[in-house]
């Protein structure tokens, strides 16, 4: 059986197969023949860390990935997917995005991970706001190489997208009207933010535009129904209060299954899943030994039943995007428990949120005063949107006690450094001041390390 995983940036679950009026009717159609799971989380609201925990199934504070990979932050190799896919005979493709290893637009710096292949296209010369169309040359190189491919090894092919990561392209498409659309929670609704959200459509849209192309070359090549399709993205959308926030803004995810044959291709479930559960369900569905590293489970009994259980809780973790800012969280069926870490800045971090419109319009009305806290606890049936925290309410303090031990134990479990104290910055990291308000802040006095 193949495997091929395809990839969106920052796009959370703002397609249409999750309810969305956004232009991606070729994602819809694969969903109406795949699985669509609608309570799935990355392990962690940045780019390198949900990536890495995806790919070797284990916590960002135990693979090392504490961070962006362009800023210093690795893990071990020779516990990634591919490699493991590698030693069992697959032959392994990458096209696109990565962001486990180097500078993601950097070909080179995926040289790490051990692809057999990688057939990126060169950057150069691009803008940013003209990355939809690199995503899109990539996309056909993959439609080349599914229709040449004659190897005798079952393959695995990445196909990453750029979109939809900011810079969004600065044009926004015929199918999107600004006017007519509301941003997604917790973005606030005005003109401003209007706009922004329109070239995230924009965005998106080049997005569904390029898997449908490589969906399609995969039909054609005879692979459709040979092949594990995973389409999936890393973490919430790219805006504040998403990305970066344990929020389910920022790590509730789209994750789209399509194992060939199986009995609930075409359905929905509500199961709750973690992305570090991908590797060790591949392990179970080819039939290899899982390695003792993993932390996640075997989503297959969903595969065969979308009512089916398979875990109680997931965890979610920040340590470093652009400054340090450690936040931890578990999510059961009903409840988050969230807490931050550093006591000493209770401020928003305004470098961990990427440059946009809507950051400029928050800026405009008062982002510098707002505040965290410490812990919260929020009900998610009664408040989706996670602005009523009830931490210090009586009545939830039974379901409180519960959800801190929760934590605790898995953070026992795993090891995770944070319970020790704060992290210390490493030699090569580049970390920003948690006061710096820009993460490309041209001021070296905004940083702690240049990762020098």
């Amino acid at each position: 059986m193949n495997i091929m995983y395809i990839h969106t940036h920052d796009t959370g679950r703002l397609l249409s197969p999750y309810g969305y009026q956004v232009p991606t009717p070729g994602i819809r159609a694969f969903a109406e023949d795949s699985l669509v799971l609608r309570n799935c989380y990355t392990a962690s609201p940045t780019c390198s860390p949900s990536r890495a925990a995806l790919l070797t199934g284990m916590y960002p504070h135990e693979n090392g990935m504490l961070g962006l990979a362009q800023r210093g932050f690795s893990i071990d190799y020779k516990k990634h997917l591919v490699q493991f896919l590698n030693e069992r005979n697959y032959h392994t493709v990458l096209s696109g995005i990565q962001h486990e290893s180097g500078w993601y637009l950097t070909k080179n710096d995926a040289d790490p991970i051990g692809y057999h292949e990688n057939l990126t296209i060169d950057s150069e010369g691009y803008r940013q706001e003209d990355l939809v169309r690199w995503d899109m040359e990539n996309a056909g190189k993959v439609e080349t190489w599914l229709m040449e491919y004659q190897g005798d090894q079952p393959f695995f092919l990445s196909y990453g997208m750029f979109a939809t990561h900011r810079k969004f392209p600065d044009w926004i498409s015929g199918e999107v009207n600004e006017n007519f659309l509301l941003p997604p929670a917790p973005v606030p609704d005005a003109p401003e933010t209007r706009r922004d959200f329109a070239m995230f459509l924009t965005s998106v849209e080049w997005a569904d535009r390029c898997f449908g192309r490589v969906l399609e070359a995969l039909k054609k090549s005879g692979h459709y129904e040979d092949t594990i399709l995973i389409l999936t993205t890393d973490h919430g959308i790219p805006f504040p209060y998403g990305k970066c926030s344990l929020f389910d803004s920022g790590i509730g995810v789209s994750m789209i299954l399509r194992v060939p044959g199986s009995r609930t291709n075409g359905m929905v479930s509500d199961s709750l899943v973690s992305q570090i559960d991908i590797f060790p369900t591949l392990c179970e569905l080819l039939n290899f030994e899982k390695p003792k590293h993993l932390r996640g489970v075997s989503i297959v009994p969903v595969l065969e039943d979308t009512g089916a259980w398979v875990r109680d809780e997931i965890f979610a973790e920040v340590t470093f995007h652009t400054s340090y800012e450690p936040i931890r969280c578990v999510r059961t069926r009903r409840y988050k428990y969230i807490r931050w870490y550093d006591k000493t800045y209770l401020k928003t971090n305004q470098s961990n949120l990427d440059e946009s419109i809507t950051k400029d319009y928050l800026g405009a009305n008062g982002l510098e005063e707002q505040v965290k806290y410490e812990e919260a606890l929020y009900d998610l049936i009664y408040d989706t949107g996670e602005r009523n925290n009830l931490i210090a309410d009586p009545r939830y303090a039974v379901i409180a006690a519960a959800m801190r031990e929760k934590l605790d134990r898995h953070l026992t479990e795993t090891r995770d450094r944070i319970t020790e104290g704060e992290i210390p910055v490493e030699p090569g990291w580049k970390v920003n001041k948690k006061e710096c308000r820009e993460a490309s802040s041209k001021n070296p006095d905004d940083y702690v390390s240049l990762g020098i």
